[in-house]
């Protein structure tokens, strides 16, 4: 890492940390969730959805969950939040033929995946009128945000990427107890963390780079928990995802042990989020 992004990157944790706006000041069930997990893998949704019992916050795929699977995981106490990629478009969803127009580069290592043109009104609207309101209608709580960090590499989205964010964050804030999430990208988030409620790290003791899992350096995991602290005291629930081949290992509780010390609400599964702990990893 470089000398002048390290600096822009404490220059950023210092802004998320002190004399900035604060986070939106909503009524959520938030307060309560001591618990979560992205159950975003294929077949997470399927057979008995008792499993998600344990969990106070539950991640799913806004498309492929049905209303009927999220009152079920709703009434069994949980605050279930829909997944919907803002900054990338995926061939497998709904409404990805009307956005080819707005495709950019491929994102490296996911098959079938584009960045989005934000810049453009047309995609935003897209998103806005053509694939959140799906989502909403299911009944979820909210939505969860990914890939608003692409704005990090595509700095001339971010004018665009910002003005979605808000958009999509007015309109579930306008619903009772609306909750909306996003993930990564820190140094960049800044302008969109007063409209966020909740805020998840991916990667900060653990990773799969491709090839392997593997411990990340020292050095990362120190940065990502900075991260972590400095949107807890902007007044966010945040989360930490790390990333192990299996569960229980010295690897995944030193990575639950490293996200409580920061605040963080830890989650340790495969990279392909298939695998959901039968007990929650828990602070104390």
């Amino acid at each position: 890492m470089g000398r002048r992004l390290r600096a822009g990157i404490a220059a950023a944790l210092t802004a998320l940390a002190v004399g900035a706006p604060p986070a939106h000041a909503v009524t959520t069930p938030l307060p309560q969730v001591r618990s979560f997990a992205l159950a975003l893998g294929t077949g997470t949704l399927l057979g008995d959805l008792s499993r998600y019992e344990p969990y106070d916050l539950v991640v799913v795929d806004g498309d492929e969950v049905t209303a009927a699977q999220v009152a079920e995981v709703k009434a069994q106490g949980a605050v279930v939040l829909g997944y919907l990629s803002v900054g990338t478009i995926e061939r497998w969803r709904t409404w990805a033929k009307r956005a080819i127009p707005y495709r950019l580069g491929r994102v490296q290592g996911w098959s079938g995946e584009h960045y989005a043109d934000t810049s453009k009104a047309g995609y935003r609207r897209l998103v806005l009128d053509v694939a959140a309101p799906p989502i909403l209608a299911k009944g979820l709580d909210g939505l969860f945000l990914d890939n608003v960090d692409m704005i990090e590499t595509h700095p001339r989205q971010r004018a665009g990427m910002y003005t979605l964010v808000r958009a999509l964050a007015a309109r579930v804030h306008a619903r009772p107890g609306g909750v909306v999430m996003a993930q990564n990208g820190a140094p960049v988030m800044q302008p969109l963390v007063p409209l966020l409620d909740a805020w998840n790290r991916e990667d900060v003791s653990a990773t799969f780079d491709g090839r392997r899992y593997r411990a990340q350096p020292p050095a990362a995991t120190r940065t990502a928990l900075a991260e972590l602290r400095a949107m807890k005291a902007r007044g966010l629930l945040v989360t930490a995802t790390d990333y192990t081949a299996t569960e229980g290992t010295p690897l995944a509780r030193r990575s639950a042990a490293r996200a409580c010390s920061a605040g963080a609400l830890p989650f340790v599964s495969n990279i392909d989020l298939t695998r959901i702990p039968a007990q929650p990893l828990t602070c104390p």
